[in-house]
């Protein structure tokens, strides 16, 4: 978005259009390139077709991988492997450390590298990992997959979310978010029915059931990943689908949208000191930690708690699946929503506000048609808010210091996954009371969270409008500019320098 300059008078609203008009004449990208031709319409759905499909079917597979175990668990895969219920948690707290520390470097890793070769080798190895899943006969082997699984899937999403953002206008990135994320709960819905149709192959080869989903579901993965290197594209000034003059066009309206580091940027150590010193990044950290802990609670666990309110395993997966199709739906429409409507703030809190009322409904149901009814409005709440981070990405600019400030709340976030995967104790079946309230207890972290961020984003923005924040501009004469807000050579470079922090940019609330 462009910066409000409706709360101007006339003097400062010349100024700021001084300062952007010569800016822009001097400083187009590549001015010597005529975008005249383009088709907006037609190279969108071109670029949509090359970065939103592949990539929702990665993060199908990501989540479809990391979540098995729990489908796994109901064909007595903890018996076979002989592991208590203590040993079981574990084995799910350890794929977490690793899955949020790697995160932050992850990032740092694909902006430096090619995507389809980072995402596609990183996607390689936890597909191996997976597979071997099913070969595992005891516990020490069971802690050390989870591990290299934790840390082989760590840079998918926060991957992903970063370089669809380096695509996207901010305006655009809900709906494609919430189109790749819907991905996570076909894998949902999908994991329950394959499991229950892999579990058919019990005894094949001398393995039971649980073994061949992760075998299949594993070797599924490895062809993926060595198909991610070939189908992934590049980032937009390099990718081999668009034509030289479609390449500077994507440029070129992306800088447009305040994201001025799409052309190139070059790293810098700043830009992680950046990130580090922002309250954004703090304040993301908590809206994140309050749908990653139930996320990862939900996702490893609803089939057992279908299963505990009275129906067999088979049965527990397949009625998992209406849970899952429900929350597809209303994830694509809360995206869409966001990019048309605005207000991606107000939207958080309502959705968030729904997972509350889920949650105090399953500690006080004694009622297993109540109880389910509640899982429905858990999974309308927990997975659409994920197209949060098209929220907090628009809001950061500098792509170092959006990889960095993604990296960090989404590792954040995950590493809460690490509490929430051990909340559903046996011992408190069927009702699992303590489990519900520490994931209610999250989901008003992130509801807490969200609203002080829609505050601070809005405090922000009226300072700009009211030239708080006007920086000195060599040869514009302004008289709000201030010093202590930094001395630069043209309106460019103060964006080039500031980022966000810019006094023209707006943050989207």
């Amino acid at each position: 978005m462009s910066f409000d300059a409706g709360s101007l008078s006339d003097h400062e609203k010349g100024v700021k259009n001084a300062q952007v008009t010569t800016s822009q004449i001097q400083h187009v990208y590549r001015p010597d390139v005529d975008t005249s031709s383009v088709d907006e319409r037609r190279l969108m759905r071109r670029i949509d077709l090359h970065v939103v499909p592949w990539l929702a079917v990665l993060y199908l597979l990501n989540f479809l991988d990391r979540g098995n175990i729990g489908n796994a668990r109901l064909y007595h895969m903890q018996d076979d492997i002989h592991i208590t219920d203590k040993q079981y948690l574990i084995a799910l707290t350890v794929f977490f450390f690793p899955y949020s520390l790697f995160e932050p470097p992850s990032n740092v890793a694909l902006k430096k590298l090619r995507p389809a070769r980072w995402l596609g080798f990183i996607m390689f190895v936890w597909g191996i990992a997976m597979t071997m899943h099913g070969l595992v006969t005891n516990y020490a082997g069971l802690l050390g997959l989870r591990f290299l699984l934790g840390l082989a899937e760590a840079g998918l999403y926060p991957g992903v979310v970063f370089y669809m953002s380096c695509w996207y206008k901010r305006s655009e990135l809900g709906t494609r978010v919430g189109v790749f994320f819907s991905s996570a709960t076909v894998a949902g819905a999908f994991s329950g029915l394959l499991a229950a149709a892999i579990h058919n192959m019990d005894g094949i080869g001398g393995k039971p059931g649980w073994a061949w989903i992760f075998i299949i579901e594993g070797l599924l993965t490895v062809v993926c990943a060595v198909l991610s290197f070939w189908i992934l594209q590049d980032f937009p000034d390099t990718a081999k689908f668009l034509n030289d003059t479609e390449r500077v066009w994507v440029v070129r309206r992306l800088q447009e949208d305040m994201k001025f580091s799409a052309g190139g940027e070059k790293f810098k150590m700043k830009y992680v000191w950046q990130s580090l010193a922002d309250w954004k990044t703090w304040l993301a950290m908590g809206i994140y930690m309050g749908f990653d802990g139930p996320l990862f609670a939900f996702s490893l666990f609803t089939p057992t708690i279908i299963n505990q309110l009275g129906f067999q395993a088979t049965a527990a997966n397949l009625l998992s699946v209406p849970v899952y199709a429900w929350a597809c739906l209303v994830t694509v429409i809360i995206g869409f929503l966001g990019d048309r409507i605005g207000h991606r703030g107000y939207i958080n809190m309502a959705l968030f506000g729904s997972g509350l009322v889920g949650y105090v409904i399953l500690i006080a149901s004694t009622n297993p048609s109540l109880s389910y009814f509640a899982v429905f409005l858990a999974a309308s709440s927990i997975y659409p808010t994920i197209r949060e981070y098209a929220w907090v990405s628009s809001n950061v600019e500098g792509s170092y210091k959006r990889s960095a400030t993604l990296g960090m709340a989404i590792g954040w976030g995950n590493l809460n996954g690490a509490v929430t995967s051990n909340v559903y104790r046996a011992k408190d079946k069927p009702w699992y009371r303590l489990g519900h309230g520490i994931v209610l207890a999250y989901i008003a972290i992130g509801w807490l969270c969200s609203l002080a961020f829609m505050i601070l984003l809005k405090r922000e923005n009226a300072k700009r409008d009211a030239g708080l924040r006007d920086e000195v501009i060599e040869g514009v004469d302004n008289k709000h500019a201030n010093e202590k807000n930094g001395r630069f050579e043209s309106v460019d470079a103060a964006k080039a320098e500031k980022g966000d922090e810019w006094s023209g940019f707006r943050y989207t609330l």
